[in-house]
């Protein structure tokens, strides 16, 4: 530490969540000896967690939003505030159990293109089976990629660090370089796909990303929407869509809009309806048409 600024500012996004945020901050308050700056967003929770949060833990920095922000808003918010040399983002329903930041900035420093690394997240829920050591490159069409790793039990199977096309916005590490030239998060997903566009951009802008299994972060993953919510169906749906528009050009971005719009949003809604569950039928609809209307998709 120098200047008496911390190594690390630590992100996380609180939403209705203080049980989880608790959990992380007294595991990386027991078990990282790196220099933290630990910095808590409560983004519109619907009541203001940041007092109790503050209260219990008077060293970390909170901010409270009344508004929810979505995980990128939120995420920037605690980025504007962070004094860190590297900026760590981390879910608020993740935690850690040993004292292993150091090897994600060996990482991170070990080549100047490096730029952002996420670590091996496991979930948390017994087996603790792999959730994330890496991904496959998203498909030009279907936007479609594949987690490495996933579901596996951990026999040390991925245990060699490699460059992955994308980080796990559930973990994932940055030089304060790479905001600076990249920007902050993209806040028009709102929730979903908003990490995969900027590890696009970030990509776009000279820096390559990694995946570094000597440190694990344990996830329990989905609480704060549920795994078929309406909210995550709308926000998938619409988000596809939108990171499609982005990310594509010309006739493959034409391809990939024609194909989710017209064979994978009816071919959902079809399956929901079989299934009587129409609140996810209206919102696979609502995500699709709310894409179509939105304005100014490349901001």
């Amino acid at each position: 530490m120098q200047n008496n600024l911390p190594d690390i500012s630590v992100i996380t996004v609180n939403y209705n969540g203080k049980k989880d945020t608790i959990e992380l901050i007294r595991s990386l308050q027991m078990h990282v000896s790196l220099p933290l700056e630990i910095i808590v967003v409560d983004n519109g929770s619907r009541e203001n967690e940041a007092l109790l949060l503050q209260e219990m833990f008077p060293s970390v920095v909170v901010i409270r939003s009344e508004k929810n922000l979505g995980f990128s808003g939120g995420n920037n918010l605690g980025i504007t505030q962070a004094k860190g040399k590297y900026i760590f983002l981390l879910n608020n329903d993740t935690f850690v159990t040993d004292d292993t930041f150091h090897y994600l900035i060996e990482r991170l420093e070990s080549a100047p293109s490096i730029g952002v690394v996420s670590p091996k997240i496991k979930f948390a829920a017994p087996p603790q089976n792999i959730q994330f050591a890496g991904y496959t490159p998203l498909t030009s069409v279907t936007i479609r990629n594949a987690l490495i790793g996933f579901g596996e039990a951990d026999n040390g199977q991925h245990e060699t660090a490699l460059q992955t096309p994308f980080t796990h916005g559930a973990a994932m590490i940055l030089k304060r370089e790479v905001v600076n030239k990249a920007g902050l998060m993209p806040e028009i997903f709102f929730l979903y796909y908003e990490e995969l566009d900027w590890c696009e951009h970030i990509g776009t802008c000279g820096y390559e990303l990694w995946y570094e299994p000597k440190c694990t972060v344990f996830h329990k993953e989905s609480q704060s929407t549920g795994q078929n919510s309406p909210l995550r169906t709308y926000y998938l749906t619409r988000n596809r869509l939108l990171f499609a528009w982005r990310n594509r050009k010309g006739l493959t971005r034409m391809l990939s809009i024609i194909y989710q719009l017209f064979i994978v949003a009816p071919k959902d809604i079809l399956r929901f309806l079989l299934n009587r569950e129409y609140s996810l039928a209206s919102a696979t609809l609502r995500g699709a048409f709310h894409f179509y209307r939105l304005k100014n998709k490349k901001k």
